[in-house]
């Protein structure tokens, strides 16, 4: 992860407009160099149509006038991304929720949830590594809509796993000739960084995952992942419910 400076830096970038600029301005020297020798040259019996020269002057003056609205948006551009890359800077230290299958593994604690679409007679979570292989496996909920999964870290011989990515896959199976269940599911990770690239901006899930800043669908206190990892490891008879859900777009 790199920190805010990458997205500042990213507002002085407009390499396209400023090629388009120097392309045109040297286009420009030659049009009006052919255009000076044709005056210069043409046949006094038979001169340059005027309505034709007039039109060339303006069809010209058309693109010089897009690529400057073109500068003037990218400038835009670039003020939106910045002012989304600080916007992100307020995740840092908290916990979000986002879509995916990809979830960090963070002090021996994940958490993630699972839409079913649909009542299902079978529903299997289960958990891989990062080179897929698969550590960890039980029974999930069947019937339809959201339904947490809090995984203490342990793969299915009771050992505990570095923190790190892990997978979940949810696999269900319905009656015979019934349409299938779709499954939607989405991962909690504690803030560590924010980031950009040319495809847009990133947050930072633990130590291993990141998400788009699109992909972000609430976020949680500051104090929530120490919470559910105490409730986890048998240290908080309290639970997880202490923090409330905040949608994302509300948190600054």
């Amino acid at each position: 992860m790199t920190d805010l400076s990458s997205i500042i830096s990213s507002i002085n970038t407009s390499s396209t407009t400023t090629s388009s600029s120097q392309t045109l301005s040297a286009d420009m020297n030659t049009f009006l160099t052919l255009l000076t020798t044709q005056l210069q040259y043409q046949d006094p019996l038979d001169p340059m149509d005027t309505a034709e020269y007039t039109n060339q002057l303006v069809q010209y003056s058309n693109v010089e006038q897009a690529i400057q609205t073109n500068k003037k948006l990218d400038n835009l551009l670039n003020m939106s991304i910045y002012n989304l890359g600080v916007q992100a800077t307020g995740y840092v230290g908290k916990t979000v929720q986002v879509l995916g299958d990809m979830m960090p593994l963070d002090g021996g604690v994940a958490k993630s949830t699972y839409t079913l679409s649909k009542n299902v007679q079978e529903c299997t979570i289960t958990v891989k590594d990062a080179d897929g292989n698969i550590v960890y496996t039980e029974q999930g909920e069947k019937s339809a809509g959201a339904h947490d999964f809090v995984w203490d870290g342990k793969n299915s011989a009771g050992e505990q796993l570095p923190d790190g990515v892990y997978q979940i896959v949810v696999n269900t199976s319905v009656a015979q000739g019934e349409a299938a269940a779709s499954v939607t599911t989405t991962v909690f990770g504690r803030v560590t960084g924010v980031a950009s690239d040319s495809n847009g901006i990133y947050v930072g899930l633990g130590d291993a995952v990141t998400a788009t800043l699109d992909y972000v669908l609430t976020t949680r206190d500051e104090n929530y992942w120490n919470k559910l990892i105490e409730s986890v490891k048998g240290n908080d008879s309290s639970g997880d419910n202490d923090s409330e859900d905040v949608p994302a777009d509300q948190l600054v």
